[in-house]
């Protein structure tokens, strides 16, 4: 595994894992953990079902088909961003196509949404009173995700993992029964992507990568702050 994304704000990582252990003790959370602004729209409990449900098969059909011509920045947390704006737009029979993905496959269903909640697509809290349509790792936790857990059964499809190896920092996607993510490193026989079975996770060789609350690489479960 590799990291894929700078370190260049040691600091507020630390803030950050530090903010994930005081809230998993029922303490005040750090300021880092922060999510987007309040008046920021929220997709409903369906909607958010239906969200997850895309999420997960966008990121499937980049694993089994190779990356889409649509995702330029690919790293770990250039896939969470694909995915998610990929997943809040109107997902027609262009779209499919566009994506390759068949219709006649059974399609989770569509979100519906307000045109308030449809603008969250490519609005990303950036931090400092900034929104663009980049952002990093770090500050896709910091500034666009809330901390659920420092337990990996707490996470629910299309939560991620947040890790911190030092000079770098890395994301995960909790697929359900397995974990999806970008190496960070693009070669051209190897396009970075990855899928890891939970429990191979858990036994990990190299113990940094390992989801577990005993782990001081392991930052924690973040879910997407507009997801009910």
């Amino acid at each position: 595994m590799a990291g894929c994304g700078q370190m260049k704000r040691r600091g507020a990582l630390r803030l950050l894992a530090g903010g994930a252990a005081l809230a998993a003790l029922g303490g005040r959370p750090a300021l880092a953990l922060n999510a987007a602004p309040d008046s920021q729209p929220r997709l409903s409990q369906e909607q958010s079902r239906a969200f997850q449900a895309w999420m997960l098969r966008i990121i499937s059909a980049q694993v089994e088909r190779g990356p889409s011509p649509r995702w330029q920045h690919r790293d770990c947390a250039g896939l969470v961003r694909f995915a998610v704006n990929e997943a809040l737009t109107v997902h027609d029979a262009k779209w499919m196509r566009a994506n390759g993905i068949a219709s006649d496959r059974r399609l989770p269903p569509e979100l519906n949404l307000t045109p308030q909640q449809a603008a969250l697509r490519n609005r990303w809290v950036q931090g400092e009173g900034q929104v663009g349509h980049f952002v990093t790792a770090l500050a896709l936790v910091q500034h666009n995700s809330r901390f659920v857990a420092r337990e990996i059964s707490q996470a629910l499809p299309g939560d991620l993992l947040f890790y911190d190896q030092g000079d770098e920092q890395h994301l995960m996607v909790w697929m359900g029964a397995h974990i999806a993510y970008h190496t960070g490193t693009v070669t051209p026989t190897d396009n970075g992507l990855r899928t890891v079975d939970i429990q191979q996770l858990t036994k990990w060789k190299d113990t940094r990568w390992q989801p577990a609350s005993n782990n001081p690489n392991f930052a924690g479960v973040f879910r997407l702050s507009f997801l009910s």
